[in-house]
């Protein structure tokens, strides 16, 4: 499963990119949101030094057909709302790729997150693309559980080394004694650190190309 972060710089006369650029100060954290079928609907929180007049852009923009106050305090609020242009919600739909929540937003520009197959991700931009969603991918990798990457036991191995020190420099611990203290012979000690190693090293190296591998996305962006 590929896990991605991307800024998205929202179009111009979209409520979002107005409002949060016109208060470059105020952040965005979109905490929930579901499409409809012609519109979208979030919750919302903003902080900043002039919530006020950022509740008060929001209330007159055409785009934003229902508003209501959940809370409010004197840098901090939290807004419902109906928005006839949700483009992020409206490309995860389209896209089926997910997009973890909070997403924040700040001056026009969108930091979010998503997870799903490459096939999905690439979808994604293709949506973003067709609602006019500029794009940069900051980091995009393959997101695997523990026990995919490790076995039990390697796993096991690896946090005691870590937490003995025998990673550190210099080792508090060297492998006879985290043999001993794990009560294992040492040269299974020995090969079940060089295969956990082996694994590691390889799946960080593997991370490094899938950041490459984006650049195809990033090329397709400034063309």
């Amino acid at each position: 499963m590929a896990h991605a972060t991307l800024t998205v710089t929202l179009p111009e006369k979209v409520w979002v990119q107005e409002v949060s650029s016109a208060h470059p100060e105020a952040t965005f954290y979109v905490d929930a949101a579901v499409p409809g079928a012609e519109s979208g609907f979030a919750l919302v929180r903003i902080t900043g030094p002039d919530v006020p007049a950022v509740l008060e852009d929001m209330e007159d923009h055409p785009q934003l057909t229902e508003i209501s106050l959940i809370q409010w305090s004197e840098n901090e609020a939290t807004v419902h709302f109906e928005t006839t242009a949700p483009l992020l919600l409206f490309s995860s739909r389209d896209s089926g790729m997910p997009i973890e929540l909070p997403v924040e937003i700040r001056q026009g520009k969108a930091t979010l997150e998503v997870a799903g197959s490459r096939d999905r991700l690439s979808q994604l931009a293709d949506q973003f693309s067709r609602f006019g969603l500029e794009y940069r991918i900051d980091s995009v990798q393959e997101r695997l559980h523990d026990t995919q990457l490790l076995s039990e036991r390697q796993h096991e191995l690896v946090v005691a080394a870590v937490e003995h020190g025998y990673y550190d420099t210099p080792r508090r611990c060297s492998l006879t004694d985290l043999a001993d203290r794990l009560d294992i012979a040492k040269s299974t000690c020995s090969e079940t650190l060089h295969r956990a190693e082996e694994a590691i090293i390889k799946q960080f190296v593997d991370n490094l190309v899938d950041v490459e591998q984006a650049l195809p996305f990033e090329e397709e962006l400034v063309s």
